[in-house]
């Protein structure tokens, strides 16, 4: 068996299993860096990349990839061993897998290893593009109010040490750079720190800004992430710490924040997926990536300093993304929540077992994109919306891809509030009918109590994980209590067209059951 680096690509290519980059490694250079590497971002973005380099082009725009996390010293490990190469596997519904290896990404930093590494790199003038995958709780963000949460602790710890607190290192010369003029004393630990560090430098050394690309799952990403940023940077600028040369409205007016939506069903790495690489393509692969074969991405032309040509490998490149980017958050990522919560409820563990389920498959199909998803979406230039929907169903029902329930309930508090929650208000507010959203909602509350039908338990994966179950663990006393949260919800406890079939669907699914519930509901239709 061959283990996956540099030196092997000669013998992985000579075996003829797999495809390989058929460009000299050496050949690449740094033009991306990029916060976030998970499967999502070596299953899409760098995906991308690569198809360019194969084809000859871009080979200036590789990527440096960035881990602020405790738990990214494991990717930090995985790409070095690799010399920053991985296996992606893609696969059809009907079982066709179509492998290579990706060989886009040309470093990674592990920032707590050395902050002033990653500093350096975003500030050299051949960083042109700074993208995101930081999941849609790292905006730091409130989803009721849309405002900045500036006690969180790590921005607080952030913002402590640059202004020359205890541990920060900070001497006499506190906040003063090297040639004199204000700058932090210690290292930043969030993206916020770094991107706004790394601009100042820039501006200093009169390097012109990189643009900021958001590829997360939220509404106007590009548009959220300039928000965060700049408050963020207001924050700095509140506290002095920019002097007479202020940040926030210098990144106002320079950097560029395009929007863009992306799709592409990507499981969280099994054992299961290393041992098939060694197995069918007889390479040792310590992270591989396997996801669905479908791929999209719609992006805002928007880059001052140039961009690869995304364009010739099939991103679209539009003026106007909303449209896409509504569609995708409100009949894909909502469904996902449709059936992620009832499947698990209902003792099923992977999401093809749930959209193939057939009572659960025609609540998502019919009731939830139909009927309350539809209606909120705007035209899309280009797309079919029933054909759309129907390819999501098979999408979901792709059993090769195996993707988990676990996954979709995963990190709730930031996807019900950012996702499902805007189609709540958009039907209310025009007296529409919400009793599946309702649904889905309880489900979710129902799921937060920890414990299955059966008494099986399971870990409820969330930032606010104790938050969330000390709420759920309240309905036998306070049936609302899990939609008295406004952080998470805003004022819908106090619509009675939502909390009524919220109320009835919970007392169901905590009394009948999850299948009881959906043979209800889809009777009704």
């Amino acid at each position: 068996m061959t283990s996956l680096n540099a030196a092997a690509l000669p013998e992985i290519a000579a075996a003829g299993r797999i495809p390989v980059p058929d460009v000299p490694l050496e050949e690449r250079s740094v033009g991306i860096v990029h916060f976030g590497v998970g499967g999502f971002h070596r299953a899409h973005q760098a995906m991308f990349l690569d198809r360019l380099m194969r084809a000859g082009r871009d080979r200036d725009w590789a990527l440096c990839g960035v881990g602020l996390l405790p738990g990214d010293a494991r990717m930090r490990d995985a790409l070095a061993a690799q010399d920053g190469l991985y296996t992606l596997v893609t696969k059809a519904p009907d079982g066709t897998q179509d492998p290579r290896v990706i060989g886009s990404i040309a470093d990674y930093l592990f920032a707590p290893d050395d902050p002033e590494a990653v500093l350096a790199r975003m500030s050299d003038a051949s960083t042109r593009i700074v993208s995101l995958t930081v999941t849609e709780g790292g905006y730091n963000y409130n989803p009721s109010t849309g405002e900045f949460q500036r006690e969180t602790p790590a921005v607080t710890e952030d913002l402590r040490t640059a202004f020359g607190g205890e541990g920060s290192g900070a001497g006499d010369g506190a906040g003063k750079a090297a040639d004199g003029g204000d700058a932090p004393v210690g290292h930043p630990q969030t993206m916020f720190g770094f991107l706004v560090e790394a601009l100042r430098r820039r501006r200093e050394a009169g390097t012109p800004p990189f643009t900021v690309m958001s590829c997360d799952n939220v509404r106007g990403n590009g548009d959220l992430a300039k928000r965060m940023i700049l408050a963020y940077a207001q924050l700095r600028d509140e506290a002095g710490l920019h002097g007479d040369a202020p940040m926030a409205p210098w990144i106002d007016e320079h950097v560029a924040f395009p929007n863009c939506m992306v799709d592409r069903i990507t499981p969280v790495t099994a054992e299961s997926d290393i041992e098939m690489i060694s197995r069918e393509y007889d390479v040792q692969d310590a992270w591989p990536v396997v996801s669905e074969d479908f791929v999209q991405w719609v992006l805002e032309d928007s880059f001052p300093l140039g961009r690869p040509a995304w364009e010739e490998v099939g991103v679209q490149m539009v003026e106007d993304v909303e449209p896409y980017e509504l569609m995708k958050l409100r009949l894909l990522n909502c469904s996902h929540q449709a059936i992620a919560y009832f499947g698990l409820l209902l003792g099923q563990t992977f999401a093809h077992e749930a959209a193939q389920d057939e009572d659960l498959a025609p609540f998502t199909r019919t009731l939830y994109m139909d009927r309350e998803g539809t209606p909120t979406v705007p035209d899309v230039p280009g797309i079919d919306l029933d054909a759309y929907k129907d390819e999501l169903m098979a999408r979901f029902s792709n059993a090769h891809v195996r993707d988990t329930l676990a996954r979709l309930a995963a990190e709730s508090s930031d996807r019900i509030p950012t996702w499902m929650v805007p189609v709540i208000q958009e039907n209310l507010e025009a007296g529409r009918d919400v009793s599946a959203c309702a649904a889905i909602v309880a489900s979710w509350a129902r799921y937060a109590e920890g414990t299955g039908e059966n008494g099986e338990e399971w870990p409820v994966v969330d930032r606010l994980h104790d938050r969330v179950m000390a709420a759920a663990a309240k309905h036998d006393e306070d049936p609302l209590a899990f939609l008295r949260d406004a952080e998470l919800f805003g004022d819908l406890v106090e619509h009675e067209a939502f909390t009524t079939p919220y109320l009835h669907a919970l007392e169901v699914l905590r009394t009948r059951g999850a299948r009881a519930l959906l043979q209800e509901l889809h009777a009704q239709v």
